[in-house]
């Protein structure tokens, strides 16, 4: 039996006739080397079929180009959207994302970001999931910047790019107040989260403004199976909402299915629904959702712009919440 042996940057060196330090300064971005040296390295390393080591590279200089990125869950169409821009943004940039799954929980969360952490990354970027203000600490301790997206924490101080969810929450409610609603139910996502309190917090702002109060509440957890079941928990009754706020796209589908296919009734004749987050499939002719629009190129624009400046030095604020909007589609 035979091995491979891994092509070096010693290899690539013996073949171009240069040393490897300058066949090292040829895949560090920015390092002086000649337009000759380059070329004859670049094609030694093509014949040899050599790739730098990226990791190895980052001791050295301390910098890795990768940025991590933790997310919670990739079935809700919004994150998939936003993976492929920050990808691309970032890539513009020079850099690669390194992906992490983590569960809601910060405990899980800071495992991942322990792990993340020894991959020598420049920067963090987590994705609607918990950290607490200890690990935000590390993570600052070991010279990682950290981008929160879709998600805040309480402490101050910790870098943040979100929605205005409030507003969003306020907007749903004045709408379905605005068709004649009157018992209007929502269904929350996971109860931890700084998105669902805030959405909740505007929606019932909206409703007491109207002099109204929140008919029925059930918790979906932004997962589709508990959507689904607190839909039918609300709705399989005769004393059932009229409408109904679902703290976000991927839950509203699971409501609808049910409230149509399982329950028999009409949307929005019996039930006027609105969601959160204007996903893709939000507007296929099968659902026609109105929701609440979060501007997903502006966050992502915004995060790659915050965690660019502190790794490059300069101490950055957490923006104001970006603007969201009704899209009026058929549900409601």
């Amino acid at each position: 039996m035979t091995t491979t042996r891994k092509v070096t940057s010693l290899d690539v060196a013996k073949r171009a006739g240069v040393s490897r330090s300058a066949v090292s300064r040829v895949f560090t971005p920015g390092a002086s080397v000649s337009e000759r040296t380059a070329s004859k390295v670049r094609e030694a390393a093509h014949a040899l079929g050599y790739r730098p080591n990226v990791l190895a590279r980052a001791m050295l200089t301390g910098k890795s180009k990768i940025i991590g990125l933790v997310v919670a869950y990739l079935d809700n169409h919004f994150y998939p959207t936003v993976l492929e821009l920050l990808s691309e943004s970032l890539e513009r940039e020079g850099y690669h994302v390194l992906v992490f799954m983590a569960a809601h929980s910060a405990d899980d969360v800071e495992d991942v970001v322990s792990q993340i952490l020894d991959y020598q990354v420049d920067g963090l970027i987590l994705a609607s999931v918990a950290l607490s203000s200890d690990m935000a600490k590390r993570c600052r301790a070991s010279g990682v910047p950290v981008v929160l997206f879709n998600r805040k924490l309480e402490a101050e101080g910790e870098l943040a790019v979100v929605s205005d969810n409030r507003m969003g929450g306020r907007l749903a409610a004045d709408h379905l107040i605005s068709l004649g609603r009157t018992r209007i139910g929502y269904i929350a996502g996971w109860e931890g989260a700084s998105t669902q309190r805030d959405r909740e917090a505007g929606f019932m702002e909206g409703l007491r403004a109207a002099g109204l109060g929140l008919f029925a509440r059930e918790v979906g957890d932004y997962r589709l199976p508990r959507a689904k079941e607190a839909a039918r928990r609300m709705f399989d009754t005769p004393d059932r909402p009229d409408a109904v706020f679902v703290a976000n796209d991927y839950m509203a589908f699971g409501v609808m299915d049910v409230l149509r296919s399982e329950l028999g009734l009409r949307v929005p004749e019996d039930v006027a629904l609105i969601g959160f987050d204007d996903v893709p499939s939000a507007a296929w002719p099968a659902y026609s959702l109105t929701t609440i629009k979060q501007d997903a190129e502006a966050m992502v624009t915004t995060t790659v712009n915050a965690l660019l400046s502190e790794i490059g030095g300069t101490e950055v604020t957490s923006p104001a919440p970006l603007p969201v909007a009704l899209i009026r589609r058929g549900s409601a």
